[in-house]
């Protein structure tokens, strides 16, 4: 999940916080079949081709991304709006930046220095993630199942009403605003810039993210994970009022611009191990139902360094083949450096002053040692967000993980 470090105002910061983020359930509407393409009414002979219901969702992630939209589909009369048309433009014109300073530099670096953990990454785990696809798509393009979690409720396919709503476009505007200057969301103010247009979570920025980053949506399901950490449907009375022990999720399946079938999960659970305890892991039991995996950790508030995150901590070092995290996430002192071998990129300076008790002598030591320089990094990422401030560490597990 993204949390607010920028605007140079520390006390901004101190309005979110991973673990104690409080979220308020939307009023309950009456449950609604998933949208997929399975699920298209069709009056039989013959049955109606999938490519309908694919470009109805396809539509909704290209309007909130402020991508043409389908000739044919219902959202043409609303993407000809004077509205709609100057938010595409500058959308757009945010997009060529964004790419400019991120994407066109991280792409060359990750295909030369991720490429043996791109290899093994059939499966991506991002906890804390919130609905940042845009930054784990870029690293790892070629993965088939990404499995993110955050604390954000997991939210709903945007009705027409919403989309035709004229606050949508400066709500976007202002919730990707951090995550496209500095690589991160404001948690805090995503939540209420997306509440005032109804936009109840986290899915319709996955739908942009996936839209931005060259996919097509293909199907949308929402699922829940029992206690034995089970995957099986749910409705959208689930998802917008989950009960204390229901871990409530979505399932977007994507295809590629190479024509490689994707799929997202996106979890809203708390990974504290108290929260852990009330739900029967049930997060964590799924996760390792999925192999051997390769986690991503940006931005994560540093839980990972706390005593009372030790459970989704041990699941990654168990059960990674590969991490790769800034110092937010999980803290040197728990890796085993038998079983690991580490490769440090950018600059490993002190934390930013919310955070300075996670500073860590250690990574001081080892961004220090002249046998082993640092690599470079050459694109800003974490709360030192900067690109001469920025760090990575590829930590590689030395034996695999078994499967």
């Amino acid at each position: 999940m993204r949390y607010p470090v920028l605007r140079l105002l520390p006390l901004l910061l101190l309005a979110f916080g991973c673990s104690e983020q409080k979220t308020t359930a939307t009023e309950q509407q009456k449950p609604a079949a998933p949208i997929s393409v399975d699920s298209v009414a069709a009056v039989p002979p013959p049955p109606a081709p999938a490519a309908a219901d694919t470009a109805a969702v396809q539509d909704v992630a290209a309007y909130l991304a402020g991508m043409p939209v389908s000739q044919q589909g219902e959202l043409r009369a609303l993407a000809s709006q004077p509205g709609w048309r100057t938010f595409a433009a500058d959308a757009d014109k945010s997009w060529a930046g964004y790419h400019q300073t991120r994407t066109d530099k991280i792409q060359p670096w990750a295909a030369t220095e991720l490429d043996s953990a791109r290899r093994a990454a059939q499966t991506v785990f991002y906890p804390f993630s919130g609905p940042d696809f845009l930054n784990v798509a870029t690293m790892f393009p070629a993965t088939q199942t990404y499995v993110l979690v955050g604390l954000e409720p997991v939210g709903t396919v945007p009705r027409r009403s919403t989309l035709a709503n004229p606050k949508l476009f400066p709500a976007l505007k202002a919730s990707l605003w951090s995550v496209l200057n500095f690589s991160f969301f404001r948690t805090n103010d995503m939540a209420v810039d997306l509440k005032s247009v109804e936009l109840d979570g986290s899915l319709p920025l996955l739908m942009l993210f996936a839209a931005r980053t060259g996919h097509q949506v293909a199907a949308i399901r929402y699922v829940q994970l029992d206690g034995q950490g089970q995957l099986t449907a749910a409705d959208t009375a689930v998802i917008r009022q989950p009960g204390l022990k229901v871990i409530p999720g979505v399932e977007m399946q994507l295809l590629d611009q190479a024509g490689r079938k994707k799929q997202v999960y996106y979890f809203s659970a708390d990974l504290s191990d108290w929260k852990l305890g009330t739900n029967k892991e049930a997060a964590l039991k799924y996760v390792r139902t999925l192999g051997p995996l390769v986690t991503y950790v940006k931005s994560a508030t540093y839980l990972m360094h706390k005593a009372y995150f030790s459970k989704v901590r041990n699941l990654v070092l168990e059960r990674s083949s590969f991490v790769l995290q800034d110092d937010s996430g999980i803290a040197m002192r728990y890796f085993r450096p038998a079983d690991w071998q580490f490769t440090y990129y950018g600059v490993y300076k002190r934390p930013i002053n919310l955070f300075a008790k996670q500073y860590q002598p250690a990574l001081t030591k080892a961004y220090a040692d002249s046998t082993r320089r640092p690599r470079p990094l050459p694109f800003g990422t974490g709360y030192n967000w900067r690109q001469n401030d920025s760090n990575l560490l590829l930590a590689r597990r030395r034996v695999a993980p078994a499967s």
